[in-house]
């Protein structure tokens, strides 16, 4: 138990100070051994499979050698494994999957040679066979067994090579054997098919016939002769499989051949052949067999060899007629034809360039083949290409010049009769012939397969027997050709590629050296099996303790399956012998897996108590217990590791219940209680993030038994006990049993903030009130505070602080109300401060230990949060005063109040400091508090205001106390104080008094002062610029902890409280984490005035975040110097590190007073250039750098938790900053619009928005991000409403740049409704805010030329297809945030806003709305809204009925305008609302339209949209109410449409309702393009009120916008003829419009002009115009105009007027108009030269060429 706790302890260590790849240059040697050993221990590896893993990554590092051996070893057992699983495998009934088996069995052979289990083999070889028995197996099984086969036919280890043979001979014994002569030959033969084959035939004749082992070498004799003989007991299938596969190993078997042998005289019958039988090998084949036994070395083979030649060359076709004739002489004189005494050496030369050119080869080549050319010189020239080609770069150009096939008739040549004459070209001709055949394998495997060559060699050698040149040529050339087959090792290998491989020079097998006598010098190849493996492990390393040791319980864990099985096993009774004995487990093995097995070892743990015969027994028991809880945390196991869950699975309660049910009666009871308690204490911190219920409920049960309570009872001690207190020893174990005991309790309260189990929870109340009431007995236990025991005080403190950091604490007691127990905490708290703290004076005097000063400040500091929590408001604060006086003053008054708690706030304990600060800020949220400690102060230099601004600005102190200073001040400046001395006010604020000039100062001007008199802002640029976001801080030139040293504090201080973090809980107004001691101050600007700002106090933080902060004492910091109290507070020059807390609590701090003093404090910002400091501080970079830290796997728990705690810190500065920020945009926008704070700013905004934390796995830290991107949302809303001229451009950039993960980012945040939904209304006002400043953006711009198209979202949205899925999302969310919601949620009308911004920009969104059938529920929410104002119309309570209303006006309202945007420029979602019977709705709801004037807007503006460029939809005005449809409803009488309705508004409409007029002229204008719509207003005679304007008398000349409405209306009307025709008809109309000509408007001034014009165009009015004088007197008078828009409607009119109309040429040939005309082109020629460059201005000049030309023609 010892070594596994030390070895995973010191591997721990290991990965904790020393990185992998330092291992080898600080690690001793003896460290290799111990990690050797480790790496090896078999148990450990499979308990600590972590652990295990680092050890093998030092040793990597440390020493090659040993974790050589290890790995070996490590697959040795991997091989057992696998040997295991397959024999397992095999046993089991159910069908197997034969390729995992292989795969199994290929494995297993590696470790044979340890574990010799021989059953492996046959096992093996019958699946082998069993696959290649059936026809339907796959190509691949039979692939992977076959290799597996070969395997074993050449494992290293000769027994298994025995084994494998002998098991193959039995099955071809029991297949082929005589016996079965009367059995069905197909059913038995089909069982040798796995022996078939080239590679196996191969295996078992190079290397099984000449293996040393007598028993390997007869029995691959024996089946080689049972194959060869065994042709009867075969099917004609299975015997040419035989021979099929035979043929390529034939050149190897045939160098066993001998007459005197049985398997040599079967392997010489495959070469016999007569005239009477068919010979067994096909005749190439069998022709190089009988050649190659030429070669052999046994002279009476090759005698035989030559008479089987010589009935082959007799029996030739042509024999006759080709030499030498073949007799018995010739043949005794060739028996030793190819044993040449000097042998060829193959080898050809590769020379990197070329020596000889391509045409000097082609004209020797040219020579050679002449018949031209003399003999002697072909010769001459063979012999040169001979030489030539010993380069092999010179065989390609011979190639295409057909050198073989001529080399081959020189030959046939020479063997016919007359072919003496060329036989000296012979020689030279081999020699070609044999480099060609060497270097080319493709050439040479063709030529071996033609029988005719080979004769005509053979003839050829017999012709030159004496020639010993040409004999070894041949017989080069026969070893080239013969031996083919094995010279290519491709061929032989076990995983052949499928690429082509590069040919391989020629080689042959050592076996075919051994066994033939060759004429020829060749590389060899094979001289070992090619199919032999490697053993892992040797004999040498096999001896080796550790490595058997690990072997042989890796097989014991194998062959059993597992830990459980084989202890089981070892502990029945019944063993049966199954493999060798030196596989059996030693007993030190067996106790070794008992104990590093954690099932095991806890069960032997249990039995042991359960046996005990004593405390010892039990003692040692419940330690080994703690140490595998112990091992658990070591090897940084999950949070519930091996012991925890084996704990759950085990009876272990009712085992220790014996002990815990009873009060102990002994000093052994005691000590066997403390260890029984300290292990469960162990076991409930290990299960604190996923707690067992069972556990808890249990040992809830045991601390709420009643009489007696055993464990409860400990905490007070009894009369008897008290009395006991002289036995040192007795009272040593029974102080160590309390502090065991709280230890227990103070994990219990801990890991209760985790729990959820209603019934678990209900007892925990219970158990909260009986502990809260015990604790304080014990802090009452005696009457004189002096008597105390400092160790029992400061453990029941320590017991109180984790009570009381629970939520709720004091609230489940049925018999006491929460502040009555409050107020007896705080009496007995109190009671140690005022005893042992202040009135010793503090530290500097008291004999009190610093752990109960921090337990007792810290108690009283989550008492103040528990009593404003159960009583909010402030009776209860009187209690926290005392009476502060002078012991050795006894007629001084005394001063009551909080007096007491400012000496702690110099304590030299910077945590006491801290909480004690956090104390002051969390009573100072209310104003009692804020007034009663500033009366405390009253004889402090500075007061309390000097006080805590001199602690915030003091650069030496640590930052965890300013911060807590800073939060005092933040919540002092929230309660409103004067400007001057206002009597009987409450609270006057700071007081300044300058002692020279008499004058004080309070309030405002006061705090000014005081500011501008200790460098406030001066010193906050100084904080900032040592603001530090690192993780750690290590300085190791940092000077000796002196007395001289002692302020320049490196903030490493922080530490001991660095996860008091953000409160977990969140609501709609979303309180900030600016500390749990204080609350933040909310600035809220009104609607009318940025100046104007409202204070308002945050309600306190949830307490459930106080789960770190319950245990004094994390570390231990050095003492810091008090700082004296002077108003003044000079810059330092020593620094300490400024934390992302403490400048989030300036922010805040920062932000109250731009609230107080907004101007001056806008202004001190700015000559500080504060913000820009600040805002120079946020680096997105870190965050993300966090997130990406913790979503990759971490060593240590404890990184983990710093990350997130880092993370958590900067969120919470970056919400304090966009508070501040924003908040100084209300004040003075000019403060943070600076482009370079803005762009960087914006940035790093942009990017901790699209932080991903989908992996983050703190629910606390997603929390805080999602505070903090909704504060982040808020600011750039804020900032496109203050400064969006400056900060669009930027924004949209910045999204532009991150646009997919910014889409994904939105997408979640508007999902977030539910769980956050402050989040999804940021993200949607942000959206809205946007998109309204990019529409605004754009129609500004809209005329600009210059502008540069910078991104914007609308396109972005609309953009790729590839941002289609995400824009479809982002639709999906705000639409369901926006159906999903009840009306009167905030969210709903959020998402409507967003929605309709998003639908106004986005073609997308309206496609997607139009899918999601929001036009259809829009006009569903209509009807009903107009159902339910009918019907509460009917009701009686007008108020009631009001307020209805006014609910139904806001919905209603919402609904017309999300149908106006989406229907906007979409002719799809336009006949959808057509289909939808939009017309309809609206007309039905027309009554309460005319009540509400804000409505009608909507309505008309939806009208507007509905009606422009859709005529159907402008037709459908027209139609009846009461029709079906909108496709079927007929036309109704006029009085029953909507247009009518609208007719009547806008001829009622009265002057001063200007925007509705201008909409219902605006609708009119888009009907008057309709035919049917003009048609009703012909009917309506609405025109008619046109004739009645009254135009502007006196000066005035401008025409009313009532004027400018009716003449748009006509000018759209003018478009048609029947519009023109309605216009004509008009009695005095043209007078009308000819007088309004002469008005001026300032947009469009010439409408009147345009009537005309287009009236001109309709030959039906050209009439009625030229009977009009004026009319054409003034078109004429618009040529002689300045504005070039007259000149060109004047000229238009008057060509249209003239074109194809006689009269008309006669009334303008009018010499004022012609003069006119005449004079216009004149000009226009003149000044529009280049008219090509300007449509306009060249229509301009074709009218008055066409008027020129018709005026003139005569």
């Amino acid at each position: 138990m010892a070594f596994v706790s030390i070895a995973l302890l010191s591997v721990r260590l290991l990965q904790t100070l020393l990185p992998v790849e330092k291992a080898s240059e600080f690690l001793p040697e003896p460290m290799s051994a111990a990690l050797f050993l480790v790496s090896l221990d078999m148990p450990i590896s499979l308990e600590y499979p972590e652990i295990h893993d680092a050890v093998v990554s030092y040793l990597e590092q440390l020493d090659s050698e040993n974790y050589s051996i290890y790995k070996r070893t490590a697959e040795a057992v991997y091989s057992i494994e696998c040997t295991c699983n397959f024999l397992s495998d095999v046993g089991k009934e159910e069908e197997k999957n034969l390729l995992e088996l292989m795969e199994l069995a290929d494995q297993a052979l590696r470790s044979f040679s340890y574990h010799q289990h021989f059953p492996l083999i046959k096992e093996i070889i019958c699946i082998c066979s069993k696959i290649w028995k059936s026809a339907q197996a796959s190509p691949l099984l039979q692939g992977e067994s076959q290799k597996v086969f070969l395997h074993m036919l050449a494992h290293p280890w000769p027994q298994v090579k025995v084994e494998t043979y002998q098991c193959c001979l039995e099955i071809v014994k029991e297949c082929l054997g005589v016996h079965n002569v009367t059995k069905p030959v197909s059913s038995l033969c089909s069982g040798i098919h796995f022996l078939l084959h080239p590679k196996v035939l191969y295996e078992i004749s190079a290397f099984g016939i000449q293996e040393p082992k007598n028993e390997v070498n007869a029995a691959a004799k024996a089946i080689l002769l049972y194959l060869l003989q065994g042709r009867l007991m075969m099917t004609a299938l299975t015997w040419n499989k035989f021979i099929e596969s035979l043929c390529p190993v034939i050149p190897v078997l045939q160098g066993y051949a001998d007459p005197e042998d049985p398997l040599g005289n079967c392997i010489l019958l495959l070469s016999k052949v007569s005239s009477e039988t068919e010979g067994i090998l096909p005749c190439t084949t069998r022709l190089k067999s009988v050649l190659r036994l030429l070669l052999v070395k046994k002279p009476l083979v090759r005698s035989l060899a030559l008479k089987l030649l010589a009935f082959h060359l007799s029996s030739e076709e042509g024999a006759d007629t080709k030499r030498p004739f073949i007799d018995a002489r010739l043949l005794s004189q060739v028996t030793n034809l190819f044993i040449v005494k000097r042998p060829i050496d193959l080898k050809l030369d590769d020379r990197r360039d070329l020596v000889i050119k391509q045409e000097t080869v082609e004209k020797v080549y040219e020579i050679f083949t002449s018949e031209e050319v003399d003999l002697v010189l072909r010769k001459s020239a063979a012999e040169q290409l001979a030489v030539i080609m010993q380069d092999i770069k010179m065989h390609a150009v011979v190639e295409k010049l057909c050198l073989i096939e001529k080399i081959i008739g020189y030959l046939n040549e020479c063997v016919g009769q007359d072919g003496k004459v060329i036989e000296c070209l012979i020689q030279p001709c081999l020699t070609l012939l044999r480099k060609v055949l060497y270097a080319d394998p493709t050439i040479r495997v063709s030529l071996s397969q033609q029988s005719s060559l080979l004769t005509l060699l053979f003839r050829v050698s017999l012709i030159f027997h004496e020639d010993c040149t040409v004999v070894t040529e041949v017989g080069a050339l026969f070893c080239l050709l013969l031996f083919d087959e094995v010279s290519r090792m491709d061929t032989w290998s076990i995983d052949p590629s499928d690429k082509p491989s590069v040919p391989s020079a020629f080689s042959l097998p050592a076996s075919v050296f051994r066994r033939y006598h060759l004429p020829v010098h060749v590389i060899g190849h094979h001289a070992v099996s090619p199919y032999s493996i490697v053993l892992p492990l040797s004999t040498e390393y096999l001896a080796l303790k550790p490595v058997s040791d690990m072997l042989r319980i890796a097989w014991n864990l194998a062959w059993y399956h597992g830990s459980d099985n084989l202890l089981k096993h070892m502990t029945s009774e019944a063993k049966i012998q199954e493999f060798l004995g030196t596989l059996q487990l030693a007993p030190e093995d067996i106790l070794t897996l008992k104990i590093t097995y954690t099932a095991s070892g806890l069960q032997e743990c249990l039995r042991s108590i359960v046996q005990a015969g004593g405390h010892r027994d039990v003692r040692a028991a419940v330690t080994r217990m703690s140490f595998y809880l112990l091992n658990d945390k070591l090897s940084m196991k999950d949070d519930i590791g091996s012991c925890g869950v084996t704990l759950k699975s085990l009876a272990w309660h009712t085992v220790l219940n014996r002990f815990l049910q009873v009060p102990p009666a002994c000093t052994e009871d005691e000590k066997l209680l403390i260890d029984i308690i300290h292990f469960l204490n162990k076991l409930i911190k290990e299960q604190r993030k996923n707690p067992s219920i069972g556990l808890l409920h249990w040992i809830l049960e045991l601390l709420l038994r009643h009489n007696p309570n055993p464990l409860l009872d400990l905490l007070v001690l009894t009369e008897s006990q008290a009395r006991e207190e002289t036995d040192h020893v007795r009272t040593a174990v029974r102080q160590q049993l309390q502090k065991e005991l709280i230890a227990l309790l103070n994990s219990l309260l801990l890991v209760f903030m985790t729990v959820t189990d209603r019934k678990c929870l209900e007892l925990f109340y219970v158990f909260q009130t009986q502990l809260s009431l015990k604790l304080l007995q014990c802090l009452r236990v005696t009457d004189a505070p002096h008597f105390y025991g400092l160790p029992a005080l400061e453990r029941t403190l320590g017991g109180m602080a984790h009570l009381t950091a629970v939520p709720g604490w004091s609230a489940h007691s049925p018999l006491s109300k929460p502040l009555e127990i409050c107020g007896k905490y705080l009496s007995g708290l109190l009671e140690v401060i005022t005893s042992f703290y202040v009135e010793r004076g503090g530290n500097a005097m008291s004999f009190m230990g610093k752990g109960v000063t921090k337990s007792t400040v810290l108690c009283l500091l989550h008492l103040s949060h528990e009593m404003m929590s159960q009583a909010p408001g402030s009776e209860w604060m009187p209690l926290w005063f005392l009476p502060l006086g002078s012991h050795s003053e006894e007629d001084a008054p005394t001063q009551q109040g909080l007096a007491w708690l400012i000496p702690l706030w110099v304590d030299r304990d910077p945590e006491v400091r801290f909480t004690s600060l956090g104390l002051g800020s969390a009573l100072t949220t209310i104003e009692t508090g804020c007034v009663a400690l500033a009366n405390s102060c009253q004889n402090i230099s500075g007061g309390l205001w000097g006080t805590v601004v001199n602690i915030l600005l003091d650069q030496s102190e640590c930052s965890m106390v300013r911060r807590e200073a800073a939060f005092i001040l933040q919540n002092l400046l929230v309660i409103p104080m004067p400007s001057e001395v206002i009597k009987d006010y409450t609270w006057q604020g700071p007081c300044v008094h300058d002692e020279d000039s008499g004058l004080s100062l309070i309030g405002k001007p006061a705090l000014q002062a005081l500011l501008y008199h200790c460098h406030f802002y001066e010193h906050l640029i100084q904080m900032v610029k040592h603001f530090y976001v690192g993780r750690y801080t290590f300085d190791l030139s940092f000077p000796a902890f002196t007395e001289t040293s002692e302020c320049s504090d490196l903030n490493g201080l922080d530490d001991s409280f660095k996860f008091w973090r953000a409160p977990s809980g969140t609501s709609i107004q979303d309180h900030e984490p600016s500390s749990l001691s204080t609350s933040e101050t909310m600035v809220a600007a009104s609607v009318g005035s940025a100046e104007t700002q409202l204070l308002l106090p945050s309600t306190l933080p949830s307490e459930t975040a106080l789960d770190q902060f319950v245990t004094p004492g994390q570390c231990e910091p050095r003492p810091v110097r008090p700082c004296d109290s002077s108003l003044s507070a000079p810059l330092h020059k020593q620094y300490t590190f400024v934390t992302p807390s403490l400048l989030s609590a300036i922010c805040s701090l920062l932000d109250n007073l731009l609230a107080v003093i907004p101007r001056d404090a806008a202004n001190a910002f700015q000559q500080a250039h504060l913000i820009e400091f600040l805002c120079s501080t946020v680096d997105a970079s870190v965050i993300e750098m966090c997130v990406q830290e913790l979503k990759t796997p971490l060593a240590l728990s404890s990184a983990v938790e710093h990350i997130q705690a880092q993370a958590s810190f900067l969120l919470e500065f970056l919400c304090s900053l966009s508070q501040l920020l924003q908040s100084c945009l209300l004040v003075d926008p000019n403060l943070v619009t600076q482009d370079e704070l803005l762009k960087p700013l914006i940035t790093n905004v942009i990017r901790v928005l699209i932080v991903c934390t989908k992996d983050v796995l703190d629910a606390q830290l997603v929390l805080a991000f999602h505070r903090t991107w909704t504060h982040l949302f808020d600011l750039l809303a804020t900032l496109l409403r203050k400064a969006g001229a400056v900060s669009l451009p930027l924004i949209t950039s910045a999204l532009a740049k991150h646009w997919e993960a910014v889409i994904d980012a939105l997408c979640i945040c508007v999902g977030l409704s539910v769980r956050c939904p402050a989040l999804s209304i940021a993200t949607l006002q942000f959206l809205s805010v946007l998109l309204a400043e990019e529409e605004k953006r754009r129609l500004q711009d809209k005329d600009r030329t210059n502008t540069c198209q910078a991104p914007t979202v609308a396109l972005l949205l609309d953009g790729t297809q590839e941002s289609l899925k995400a824009s479809e999302r982002l639709n999906e969310a705000i639409l369901q945030c926006y159906e999903g919601k009840s009306p009167k949620d905030v969210l709903k009308r959020v998402a409507a806003n967003a929605l309709m911004s998003l639908l106004a920009v986005s073609r997308r969104a309206q496609k997607h709305a139009l899918r999601a059938d929001l036009i259809e529920n829009c006009m569903e929410q209509m009807r009903h809204i107009n159902a339910q104002l009918n019907l509460d119309l009917l009701r009686p309570g007008k108020a009631a009925l009001k307020k209805k209303e006014d609910g139904f006006i806001k919905e209603l309202s919402i609904t017309m305008q999300l149908l106006r945007n989406c229907l906007y420029q979409n002719e799809e979602c336009k006949v959808a609302a057509l289909e939808a019977r939009l017309v309809p709705v609206l007309h039905s709801l027309w009554p309460w339209l005319l009540m509400e004037d804000s409505l009608m807007q909507i309505a008309l503006q939806l009208l507007c949209v509905y009606t422009a460029n859709f005529p159907t939809g402008c037709s459908s005005l027209c139609w009846s109410n009461y029709g079906q449809s909108v496709h079927t409803a007929h036309r109704g009488a006029p009085s029953s449409s909507l247009l009518l309705c609208i007719l009547k508004l806008a001829s009622q409409m009265p002057a001063e309702s200007n925007t509705i007029q201008q909409m219902v002229f605006m609708f009119l204008s888009n009907l008057a393009l309709s035919h049917d719509c003009k048609g009703v207003i012909q009917k309506s005679n609405f025109l008619q009120h046109f004739l009645s304007l009254t135009l502007p008398k006196g000066g005035s000349k401008h025409l009313s916008n009532l004027a400018i409405l009716w003449l748009k209306l006509l000018l759209n009307i003018s478009f048609g003829e029947d519009g023109q025709q309605m216009i004509l008809r008009l009695d005095g109309c043209l007078d009308l419009l000819t007088e309004m000509s002469k008005y001026k408007h300032k947009t469009n001034p010439y409408i009147p002009l345009l009537i005309f014009h287009n009236i001109c165009f309709s030959p039906a009015n050209k009439p009625k115009i030229l009977a009009n004088e004026k009319i054409i007197t003034l078109l004429a008078t618009c040529l002689e105009s300045e504005n070039q828009n007259a000149q060109r409607i004047g000229a238009a009119s008057l060509w249209a007027l003239i074109y194809n109309y006689q009269k008309a040429k006669a009334t303008l040939k009018n010499p004022s108009i012609k003069r006119r005309v005449d004079e216009a082109y004149s000009i226009a020629k003149r000044t529009l030269s280049n008219s090509e460059e300007n449509p306009l201005n060249a229509y301009y000049l074709k009218c008055l060429e066409n008027l020129v030309q018709l005026l003139n023609y005569s």
